[in-house]
């Protein structure tokens, strides 16, 4: 039996600089995995289908009709097809609530997840909600604040199942843009976070969040008169922009009952030394394995409704 008879669906993390593909037998068993950079920021709407053929067409059946769960940017208003938002409070969405994408190619059914939308104050997310429904899978009695780390990271509050509110922060974005294309580019060099700087920055800021803009100056001016090394400018700002997003989240000790982070990379690991920073304990959690738990999650919803 060859690989391509194994295939039972499809698997699809869609971002907005990458695609993701895995393809899964019935028994949810991960037989191949492709990825590639054509993410939803590259493509015209015609182009989706394209590009998704170019990963597994070598790996369809000529007669077999295979169904391909999309999670992420896909299904945004620029994507391949509008997959309506979900408004919170909600559970994450499954494939009922999915947009059927009709294309051109007879071997494909595909459905694109909608993404959530919050009215007030107004925020929305695409993907993230997978990896939430991904994490529910595991703990379904999971209640506390997932944090969702990277170039916008999401802070999202469950309970009962639910996805009840969440905020959105452009802390990566902007540190990427103040390291490379403002006058801190000039004093900062990219490497290993200086623990001790970091925290520092971080406490600091917490305690006086309003002074942003005045600290990240003063990355500047430090490393002209005060000796601040490049590599510690680096961790300097990264802690002035956590923290102030921390800040802005609100966490305590009293209020926070428990805290997740659904990454395991640098980045979720500055989040997991900035929590500890504010006397908080959190746990990290593989992005990747749980967007692909919350898609298999999805598809059984689809043969739920098929029987």
């Amino acid at each position: 039996m060859n690989q391509t008879s194994q295939i039972d669906w499809i698997a699809v993390d869609w971002g907005t600089t990458n695609l993701r593909v895995w393809l899964m037998s019935a028994a949810n068993e991960v037989l191949a995995q492709h990825q590639s950079s054509k993410g939803m920021g590259t493509l015209a709407k015609d182009q989706f289908e394209p590009a998704l053929l170019h990963l597994i067409e070598q790996d369809l059946d000529p007669g077999k009709k295979t169904d391909v769960v999309v999670c992420g940017m896909a299904g945004s208003r620029q994507g391949w097809a509008e997959a309506p938002y979900l408004t919170a409070p909600c559970p994450p969405p499954s494939v009922r609530q999915a947009t059927h994408v009709s294309g051109t190619d007879p071997r494909l059914s595909v459905y694109l997840l909608p993404g959530v939308k919050q009215t007030s104050p107004e925020d929305v997310m695409r993907g993230e909600e997978t990896q939430i429904a991904g994490l529910l899978s595991d703990t379904p009695s999971y209640d506390g604040m997932v944090c969702l780390p990277g170039t916008h990271t999401k802070w999202a509050s469950i309970d009962h199942g639910e996805i009840r509110s969440f905020q959105t922060f452009m802390t990566g974005e902007l540190f990427s843009l103040l390291s490379q294309n403002s006058v801190l580019r000039h004093g900062i060099e990219a490497g290993e976070l200086d623990l001790e700087e970091f925290r520092h920055a971080l406490r600091h800021i917490g305690k006086d969040p309003s002074a942003l803009a005045a600290e990240l100056f003063r990355i500047r001016a430090k490393g002209l008169i005060a000796g601040l090394s490049p590599s510690k400018a680096f961790s300097r700002l990264s802690g002035l922009l956590i923290g102030a997003e921390l800040a802005a989240v609100g966490l305590s000790a009293e209020t926070t009952s428990s805290i997740v982070i659904l990454g395991e990379d640098r980045v979720a690991q500055a989040y997991r030394v900035g929590l500890e920073a504010l006397g908080l304990s959190s746990t990290c959690i593989s992005a990747e394995s749980a967007t692909l738990r919350g898609l298999i999650l999805a598809h059984a919803s689809l043969k739920e409704a098929a029987q």
